[in-house]
């Protein structure tokens, strides 16, 4: 495994030993839409999903490296390792919620020197990627078989920034002279057939919903309310930004399994998670709170069933009595599921 000289390493384990080698022909550049440093992620990977990439940075220009870049990573979808071995380089970067903010100067002077290290060290090439498995550089939403469903991460600026700055970057540090622009954007391509591999969860949803004051469970969709399907084994992570929340607020999550022909709900594993909330002097939360649901890759979801998540939130009763409802300002969900 190759460990980047100019980033911290944080080791993610057992990930960085068990999981499979790969040559590295590509670098996929991803907004995580949060705003969090490289150590917030490296935690997130850690203590709350199996999903991960490589890199993560921070929006001051602090960046780590969890996995060798000749280990496989799991944030690409059919670009983490093909059949071939080859496979690709991944970098989560803090951005703002709906991942619509342009990357910081520290974040871009770190994105082009990473790149130009791996092409460096691996070999790389030079060019955009043309093709889902063309060696090159890219971003997470260049070609349909680098995510399930769709995404629009990196988000509309820091596509304009890869193509205008970090990219051209990349090339003229790497040479000593300025990239020769493509004709045209690539054309983002179909997804390969399946491999067998697990099937990668990243999606997201900035639609904003209400938490009933009353501390009632909703039902929270990302892309589709429907997480998992029938017949699927899987391991998922839910971060649900909420505002609105008091301290002393408690906030639940729980998966369940529906009955996808009577609507019947299994409940099982219920998470508690106490809040303590930044708050003003008027006693009002001023940060919004990020809650974190996981489930293991221990079950296959059931005939007839499917996996769904909600969430609940009581805030404590204000002086008047009435407890003032908190509002789920953005979710993001991402975790692996195998036929």
């Amino acid at each position: 495994m190759a460990w980047y000289p100019a980033a911290t390493r944080m080791e993610l384990q057992p990930e960085s030993d068990a999981q499979a080698a790969i040559r590295p022909t590509q670098f996929i550049l991803h907004s995580i839409a949060a705003p969090w440093t490289a150590r917030r992620t490296y935690e997130f990977w850690r203590d709350s999903t199996n999903l991960e990439s490589h890199f993560g940075l921070g929006f001051e220009g602090d960046l780590a490296q969890f996995i060798g870049t000749e280990t496989r990573a799991d944030a690409n979808y059919q670009a983490n390792r093909r059949a071939d071995g080859t496979g690709a380089v991944s970098i989560e970067t803090a951005s703002n919620l709906q991942h619509s903010d342009p990357w910081t100067d520290r974040q871009v002077e770190q994105l082009i020197r990473l790149g130009v290290w791996l092409h460096q060290k691996h070999g790389i090439p030079l060019r955009i990627c043309r093709t889902h498995d063309d060696p090159g550089y890219g971003y997470h939403r260049l070609h349909a078989a680098w995510s399930s469903g769709g995404t629009a991460c990196p988000g509309d600026a820091r596509v304009r920034q890869f193509e205008q700055v970090v990219f051209p970057g990349i090339v003229a540090l790497a040479t000593g002279k300025e990239p020769t622009p493509p004709a045209e954007q690539p054309a983002p391509t179909p997804p390969a057939e399946e491999d067998g591999m697990p099937i990668t969860i990243s999606e997201s949803n900035g639609r904003a919903a209400a938490l009933p004051a009353d501390g009632a469970w909703l039902d929270i969709a990302v892309a589709d309310a429907i997480l998992v399907g029938p017949g699927e084994t899987y391991s998922v992570a839910a971060a649900v930004h909420i505002d609105g929340l008091r301290a002393g607020a408690v906030v639940q999550t729980r998966f369940y399994y529906r009955d996808q022909r009577t609507g019947d709900r299994s409940f099982f594993l219920p998470q508690t998670h106490p809040v303590v909330a930044e708050v003003d002097d008027d006693g009002q939360a001023v940060d919004t709170t990020t809650v974190v649901a996981h489930h293991s890759l221990t079950h296959r979801v059931p005939t007839g069933h499917d996996l769904r998540l909600q969430v609940a939130a009581k805030n404590p009763p204000r002086p008047a009595g009435d407890r003032p409802p908190a509002l789920i300002r953005y979710r993001t969900l991402h975790g692996l599921r195998q036929l």
